[in-house]
């Protein structure tokens, strides 16, 4: 998928054929008419070649994450494989301090899947990378027979940079860093299980899928000394929140009443009997930070559009340590752990 495009090549085709994977003008012809058309990767070569400003400072870190996309369907309210594809990507990068840059995106496609819905899969990730500021430069498509894979899937690879004396990580936590979420829980789990149609629940949940690099650096300006960030994807908010209290050592308190939840994703939640806290986003995080900076960073979060339901929903604590326990709105003591098994499958 590095080809440039040369001349105005388009697919005839109306769905992917296994001749489209067979590396000759069919394969082109895709690559360079739904792809590099849309995406504008740099060279003609079989990688990228960049740089930037960024690396040559002393201190700077290079910042390289990876991950699949597998959603079913591919396509759902607020987003669809591709928008996540490069949302999670970006968020990977983000969350570790790194200023996303560059990303590559692999496809495995399934013979028969309509070239009309890749065109808008590679439309929906442009339009993230856009709106996250990176670009997408290289990639690889494959085509496998039909019932050999489920429509298509995504791998993309992220690379950044984190700037010098930046330093997110879990493991920098303390007892008294105050915990804030950017936004409400559940959305993308609940509009993917409404979507897949198996329950006939109505309901208007539209994924939260986003890039939250730009809210980040916002809070980094105005809260220098923040620990460290996860986005709350697969196991939701719940898992996020034991990865930090096991990686720092600390406890970790919530409070039941300051979730930021849905009416509509609590209401799914209890005719199904799944907890919001398991449910997983694609545009949240929870951030921990020192208490007297908790102000600053909370108001930061409001002042950008991924952050204005922005809530301080608890702080970490040497009670307790490596566990995560909620107050509840019965004003009693759960433990929150990780998930254990899968809630709803195939969700990002």
């Amino acid at each position: 998928m590095n080809d440039r495009v040369r001349s105005a090549r388009r697919v005839l085709a109306d769905r992917v054929t296994l001749a489209h994977g067979g590396g000759g003008k069919a394969m082109r012809d895709l690559i360079e008419d739904v792809f590099t058309s849309v995406f504008q990767p740099p060279g003609n070569e079989d990688q990228a070649r960049l740089t930037h400003a960024a690396l040559a400072e002393p201190g700077a870190q290079l910042a390289f994450t990876t991950d699949s996309f597998v959603v079913s369907p591919m396509e759902f309210p607020g987003g669809d494989i591709g928008t996540i594809a490069v949302c999670g990507t970006v968020n990977d990068l983000a969350v570790g301090g790194a200023w996303p840059l560059w990303l590559s995106a692999a496809f495995i496609i399934e013979e028969g899947v309509e070239i009309a819905t890749l065109r808008r899969i590679a439309a929906s990730m442009q339009t993230a990378a856009e709106a996250a500021g990176v670009r997408i430069v290289t990639g690889d498509t494959k085509v496998v027979g039909k019932g050999s894979g489920d429509g298509v899937f995504v791998t993309t690879s992220g690379v950044g940079v984190i700037p010098a004396g930046r330093s997110l990580r879990a493991d920098a936590v303390r007892p008294g860093d105050v915990a804030i979420v950017n936004g409400v829980l559940g959305d993308h789990g609940a509009a993917i299980l409404a979507a897949r149609g198996d329950m006939a629940l109505t309901t208007d949940i539209t994924s939260d899928c986003q890039p939250l690099n730009h809210l980040i650096e916002a809070v980094i300006v105005a809260a220098p000394g923040v620990r460290a960030a996860r986005d709350a994807t697969r196991g939701g908010l719940a898992s996020a929140l034991n990865e930090i209290a096991e990686a720092a050592g600390v406890g970790i308190e919530i409070v039941e009443a300051e979730l930021p939840l849905r009416t509509e994703v609590k209401g799914v939640c209890e005719i199904l009997g799944l907890d919001p806290l398991y449910l997983a986003n694609e545009g949240t995080l929870v951030l921990f930070v020192p208490p007297d900076q908790a102000s600053s960073a909370l108001a930061a979060m409001q002042a950008t559009e991924a952050g204005r339901g922005a809530r301080i929903i608890g702080r970490a604590t040497e009670a307790h340590p490596r566990r995560v326990v909620m107050k509840t709105v019965f004003g009693g003591g759960r433990i929150v752990d990780m998930l254990v098994g899968e809630q709803l499958p195939r969700i990002c």
